[in-house]
């Protein structure tokens, strides 16, 4: 009997020393696959235990590892780096580094974050056709996200926030019929977005924060389990979404609503978060949103916003904070609202409120700005219905003589202008200044320059102003006049008796001098006049009656009406984006500006802390400094802050120039660097984070270097000239001030990045200050 059941033992044996061997086998293979990233990652802190040893599967669990397997196979991957700043080394390749990972065909979840990943992310990642969530943020993804994460019909989540991703919205995304979190926060997404969006019924989280998008929200009415909505940092708008009633937290700050409330958004009754702040949303504030059952956080703060405020005005006991400043609300704030408890902040500056707190505007204010935008008041709405009927038939009865008086004024007034072209009158001032040394100087300007391209020649004559002039410019230093205020004083825009627009800086001193105190100061303002800069035109002493010293200081700009460099880049989508062409344009004008600073003058200007929202373009797009040290403002600062350095513009002017004036070119490198990538950089930690992706791009092929480019421009711009101007940024870019090249040698370089790309155009014209032809001249290497 034992004999004959002697084969049926062997053949079980056999099997399960097969089934151990092959599970050994998979194990090992698995094994050597980790292993294989852990050296592609370049041996991450994470990592540091993993070992030929190494059990993966029964590995201990933290905060920065995860493996989980079943059965023997690996199905879940969390790996937390510490790269937040920085790129793999260059020699790192993402092709390479996925092809080894799809050899966990298994995996179900994969947590890639913080480990200096860059490059495109490959097609074949969904080969990983099991996958269910996918997080790969703050790495250094660049490109658009290939089609084929379509096929992965689990897929739940996917997390790329903190990336360089580019390119429009994904079309595709609605074959993905499981996707239940969508978040592509902190990208160079652009575009619109598309209307099959509303098709993701699944859809639970969608954020899109701080991109490019831009134009209408779909309509995602039909998506009725989504909770989350960030939209925040774009271009959305003008009407309110469409949405479901389910949400929990819905961010629209800072796109260009401009349309009302609806009314519906008072019965969205799990709704904790709603920020809709530093839009342009018009009409009524609905103060049931002080009261729904679950709101906690509530911003409306920077809007047009009207209403009527009561005391008896009820609010919901978790509300922690509520901002409600910078609108037009009239009344009394709320007595819910004042509390003494630590645990609530309320901010409700400038609106018009009856109160004294927190800088509220008179009641006229508000009144003249919702006219402004089109409000009318509750109770002028139904006579303006009917005076509409009797104004349609005035103006249809007049249109025929106003046409004819149009039409003699015109020819008289041709009469008139071609005598003046003849006889042109003296300008005392450049028209249209709103300049100054802040990005915010120019952010209120409404008109439109008359003047043509202005150079250093150009400018009317320096002068002395008096009061009188300064005071009638801005009627008087009137609250509609103001722009902004900084550590130097207030900017007033003001308008000349003959029509020309200026920005008025008042100086208030803490320190009274005589007049000739400041003349020296005055002298040296003079030569800063340069095609380049946004120059001083002019002066005003006023003096105390007591001992005629001087008690403020009033400076007169020329404008500069197409606004800053940085939103003609950053908000690119808002308005025609400028050309590859026109970016290194630009680039050789800031070049321009701080080569006069410092070798136009004696003694010369450095350490200008300069960004790219201190740089203005004109109406031909020149570009134009406004924030250097001038020398006056300079003084002043030394006897607000003293004489130590802080880290702040103080010493402005050094004969001393071996760092100065390189950190004039890092600072220049910083803007190269936005101009290439559009992309905003905030700190060194992140201009040196992208300088090394610009080192790993010289290595590679022209597709690889484009794509990292701003999507705006990467279809115009030639790769040579690319490439040029990616070594000038790293070179100005280098950590150490004696490695930065000269301003001349950064010059020369952009000049010639400027004429490679001219002739690729066929253009019959170079840029501007390109010396010779793009065929005769050559680049010259940095020293």
């Amino acid at each position: 009997m034992a004999n004959r059941h002697h084969p049926s033992v062997f053949l079980v044996l056999v099997t399960i020393l097969l089934s151990i061997y092959h599970s050994e086998q998979l194990q090992s293979s698995h094994s050597q696959t980790l292993l294989r990233i852990q050296q592609l990652l370049n041996f991450p802190a994470s990592l540091s235990q993993w070992n030929n040893n190494t059990d993966f599967c029964n590995t201990d669990s933290n905060s920065s590892l995860t493996v989980v397997c079943y059965e023997d196979t690996i199905t879940q991957l969390h790996i937390i780096g510490e790269r937040r700043d920085s790129p793999l080394h260059r020699n790192f390749s993402i092709e390479s580094f996925v092809t080894t990972l799809v050899r966990v065909p298994s995996l179900k979840v994969l947590t890639l974050v913080s480990l200096g990943i860059w490059g495109p992310l490959p097609g074949k990642i969904a080969r990983l056709s099991s996958l269910e969530i996918v997080n790969m943020s703050s790495n250094f993804l660049y490109g658009s996200l290939p089609q084929e994460l379509s096929s992965l019909k689990t897929l739940q989540t996917l997390i790329l926030d903190n990336n360089m991703l580019s390119g429009i919205f994904p079309y595709w995304l609605d074959s993905l019929p499981a996707i239940t979190v969508l978040s592509l926060k902190n990208n160079l997404f652009n575009g619109s977005l598309p209307n099959s969006l509303g098709n993701l019924e699944n859809l639970r989280a969608l954020s899109l924060s701080h991109n490019h998008f831009y134009g209408e929200v779909p309509d995602l009415s039909r998506l009725t389990n989504l909770q989350l909505l960030e939209l925040d940092d774009n271009d959305f708008g003008p009407l309110f979404p469409l949405l479901a009633k389910k949400l929990v937290a819905l961010v629209l700050r800072n796109n260009s609503f401009r349309s009302g409330i609806p009314s519906e958004l008072s019965s969205y009754y799990q709704l904790e978060r709603l920020d809709i702040s530093l839009n342009t949303f018009v009409g009524p504030f609905q103060p049931a949103l002080l009261s729904l059952p679950s709101i906690t956080y509530l911003n409306i703060s920077g809007n047009k916003l009207t209403g009527m405020l009561f005391e008896n005005i009820s609010c919901n006991s978790e509300l922690g904070v509520v901002d409600l400043s910078s609108n037009l609300l009239t009344g009394s704030l709320p007595r819910c609202l004042v509390s003494n408890s630590s645990d609530r902040t309320v901010l409700y500056a400038r609106n018009c409120l009856d109160t004294t707190n927190q800088d509220q505007q008179p009641q006229q204010f508000c009144h003249t700005e919702a006219l402004a935008v089109g409000i009318l008041p509750e109770g002028k709405k139904h006579k303006q219905v009917s005076k509409i009927v009797i104004s349609l038939g005035i103006i249809g009865g007049t249109l025929g003589g106003v046409a004819l008086v149009l039409l003699i004024f015109c020819i008289f007034r041709r009469g008139n202008a071609k005598r003046r072209m003849k006889n042109p009158p003296t300008r005392l001032i450049s028209e249209n200044a709103a300049s100054g040394y802040t990005s915010k100087l120019l952010s209120d300007a409404r008109y439109i320059s008359q003047t043509k391209k202005l150079g250093a020649v150009g400018l009317p004559t320096y002068r002395s102003f008096s009061l009188e002039e300064i005071e009638v410019a801005t009627n008087y230093f009137d609250t509609a006049s103001f722009i902004g205020e900084d550590s130097y004083g207030k900017m007033y825009r003001g308008q000349l008796k003959n029509g020309s627009l200026v920005a008025i800086r008042c100086v208030e001193m803490k320190k009274r001098y005589s007049t000739q105190n400041f003349m020296h100061h005055v002298e040296l303002i003079l030569k800063l006049r340069h095609r380049h800069l946004v120059s001083a035109l002019g002066h005003c002493f006023e003096c105390s009656l007591d001992d005629s010293s001087v008690s403020k200081i009033f400076l007169v700009f020329e404008y500069v009406p197409n606004g800053t460099l940085a939103s003609w880049i950053h908000d690119g989508h808002a308005r025609k984006s400028l050309s590859w062409t026109q970016r290194i344009g630009a680039a050789i004008g800031i070049a321009k500006g701080i080569q006069f600073l410092h070798t136009g003058i004696v003694p010369g200007v450095y350490s200008n802390n300069l960004k790219i929202e201190d740089v203005l373009l004109d109406q031909n797009l020149v570009a134009k400094i406004c924030s250097y040290h001038l020398p006056l403002l300079s003084n002043m600062a030394k006897v607000r802050h003293g004489n130590s350095s802080n880290g702040l513009k103080n010493s402005s002017i050094n004969k001393n120039v071996n760092v100065e004036d390189k950190s004039d070119i890092y600072d220049f490198g910083v803007i190269l660097l936005e101009l290439i990538l559009g992309r905003k950089i905030k700190t060194t930690n992140d201009a040196a984070a992208f300088r090394d992706l610009l080192q790993a791009s010289i290595g590679a092929d022209e597709e690889g270097r484009k794509s990292i480019v701003d999507p705006a421009v990467r279809k115009g711009c030639l790769d040579q000239s690319l490439k040029t101007m990616i070594e000038i940024c790293m070179r100005c870019l280098a950590k150490e001030p004696a490695d930065r090249p000269s301003i001349e040698d950064v010059l020369w370089n952009l000049q010639f990045a400027s004429q490679v790309q001219d002739a690729w155009r066929g253009d019959s014209q170079s840029s501007e200050g390109s010396p010779g032809s793009p065929l005769q001249s050559q680049r010259l290497p940095f020293h």
